[in-house]
């Protein structure tokens, strides 16, 4: 699909930039030290971090990425929402204090902080680069789908502007600007999320007067055909089908009008929908052929799991391990992140800790409750015919009002900029404050911890704007399900042990870290969707048995962490 720049997207886009590089470069006067760069001094407010946790959290998987979901699947997609709501329990009564009492900078303090040991510190170093990596990707992704309707650009383009302002911010200021940058885009986004919700419900459902009947467009160079019969360009372009659209109401209705947050789930339920399935293929003389196929549903059919992850009412047990698996993964995930965790240490207290806490929750709850009207309402809208599954909340703004759709992707945009800010700086106070002084022979300076830290942001950075490029086509929410996979193996099980056991080793948890992370990564890049989606390679000659890895590997975590400080206990404790 081809989009020309909205002048007035365009306006906001460049008001929004302005604004974050404005703050970026405002606060930077106050990150000189690596306590600054790192940590905010530990002196950012409990409220303004728990609503800059609901900005780090809320990425381009949540807002992008779920409503996308939703969007083409209905209700599986929610169940993203479930899991990575469910995971700030773990994050609110098992780690919130213990992380501020334990640690100054990275994820790798907490874990050392009875050890001082090397071997942890590389470790967790190189777990939390994995991590944030794999994290960025989806970020990366999610913002070039953005910016193509935004400003008409090219994916890459918009890719690349995304990486070199986030690189910016992170160099001038730190954590100091990333987290004002976090707490203006969370408020943002859970503010106009409800904008648009109202003006869903507002709307209500309309029944559509296309006919809901197969329909093949062909284009070769500038002719056309539809169905079979020559067709001018706009005629094709009208051809064109939605993702979906309602075509039956209760008790036989054309509209509803405005509609209660309950009503509209209750009529959806009583009402039918097309679920358009787009094909297209290209042939060697460069003939490209779209077909539509429409999939007739039931509203009460989208409201029930099993859409998406088929897993759910398969008899296959395999696939039911699958969607299992991805559940504990997301579950426990979610106080794994190396970014989440660093957010502990910009308080100034475990109080503060666990009040940052309650308030991230209160707001990522309320806004994942919004991501189910979203989605559905792109799905039934009628008015959506881009077939990128990233793109149903920017594009519903859009068919509502332009202004609406600038602001919107402006915030998505600015919600890119923080979660990846947050991203390359955990993965910056990974390589200078655990990897290279792991490495050292002799002790840095602040100095210099703080000039590696900018090095590395630059080069995580443009990692980070490669794998965008690359894994263009995927959707983000299922990106960040293999992200949440490899934190969960390779950071929670060493995390946990070394919190609630006192036998636990130092060698018991490098090993951890190293087996969880490895056998994450392993097991993903093995797997179905790897080699279908990635290698191009038939699914059926994966080496693992399901695609998800979190089953297997969480487990495998804990049983290393507890074998090998079982086998390395120190001589006095064994006496």
């Amino acid at each position: 699909m081809t989009y020309e720049a909205s002048p007035m997207a365009v306006g906001v886009f460049a008001l929004f930039v302005a604004v974050t590089l404005g703050i970026s470069f405002y606060m930077g006067r106050k990150a000189k030290s690596s306590q600054g760069y790192f940590a905010a001094h530990g002196q950012i407010p409990w409220f303004v971090n728990g609503v800059a946790f609901a900005g780090d959290y809320l990425s381009a998987a949540s807002f992008l990425g779920i409503c996308g979901m939703i969007a083409f699947f209905g209700y599986d997609g929610f169940l993203y929402s479930i899991g990575y709501l469910a995971g700030w329990i773990v994050a609110l009564f098992v780690i919130a204090e213990p992380m501020k009492r334990l640690g100054k900078f990275t994820f790798a303090d907490a874990l050392n902080h009875r050890f001082n040991s090397r071997s942890i510190k590389l470790a967790a170093g190189v777990s939390t680069l994995a991590v944030s990596v794999f994290y960025l990707i989806p970020q990366m992704v999610g913002a070039g789908a953005l910016v193509t309707p935004l400003l008409g650009w090219p994916h890459w383009l918009g890719v690349c502007v995304v990486g070199a302002v986030v690189i910016l911010i992170v160099v001038t200021a730190g954590m100091v600007s990333t987290t004002w940058v976090q707490f203006l885009k969370g408020s943002l986004l859970v503010v106009f999320s409800t904008v648009l919700t109202v003006l869903i419900l507002g709307r209500g459902f309309a029944v559509s007067d296309r006919p809901a009947e197969q329909q093949t467009i062909v284009q070769t160079n500038d002719s056309f055909t539809v169905n079979d019969q020559p067709s001018t360009e706009q005629a094709a372009t009208e051809a064109m089908r939605p993702i979906g659209e309602i075509v039956s109401l209760p008790s036989g209705e054309s509209s509803t009008g405005p509609l209660g947050p309950l009503e509209f789930f209750s009529t959806l339920q009583e009402s039918e929908i097309v679920l358009w399935q787009q094909e297209q293929s290209t042939s060697d003389d460069g003939t490209t052929t779209t077909t539509y196929t429409p999939n007739r549903r039931s509203g009460a059919e989208v409201l029930l799991p099993g859409e998406k992850f088929t897993g759910l009412r398969s008899d296959k047990l395999i696939d039911k391990v699958n969607f299992l698996s991805l559940m504990l993964a997301l579950f426990c995930g979610t106080a794994s992140l190396p970014h989440i965790l660093i957010r502990y240490y910009t308080v100034k207290d475990g109080a503060a800790a666990r009040k940052s806490t309650i308030v991230g929750i209160a707001c990522i709850g309320f806004f994942y409750v919004l991501t189910l009207y979203m989605g559905l309402g792109a799905m039934t809208s009628g008015d959506i015919f881009s077939f990128n599954s990233n793109m149903a909340a920017p594009l519903l703004a859009r068919s509502i009002n332009e202004p609406l759709f600038a602001i919107i992707s402006a915030i998505a945009f600015t919600t890119v900029l923080g979660t990846v800010s947050g991203l390359i700086l955990a993965s910056a106070g990974a390589v200078a404050h655990d990897l290279v002084e792991a490495l050292a022979t002799q002790t840095m300076t602040d100095q210099e911890r703080v000039r590696i830290a900018k090095f590395a942001s630059v080069v995580v950075g443009v990692i980070a704007i490669v794998l965008g490029i690359v894994f263009k086509e995927m959707n983000v929410s299922y990106l960040v399900g293999w992200a949440f996979s490899v934190a969960a193996s390779a950071n929670l099980p060493a995390l946990v042990m070394m919190l609630f056991w006192r036998r636990v080793t130092a060698m018991g948890i490098s090993c951890a870290v190293v087996v969880g992370m490895v056998s994450s990564l392993a097991w993903i890049l093995l797997s179905s969707d790897s080699f279908e989606k990635i290698y191009g390679l038939p699914a059926s000659d994966a080496w693992v048995p399901f695609s998800q890895p979190g089953i297997v590997t969480i487990p495998l975590g804990f049983a290393v962490v507890i074998v090998v400080s079982l086998l390395t206990q120190p001589r006095e404790a064994t006496a």
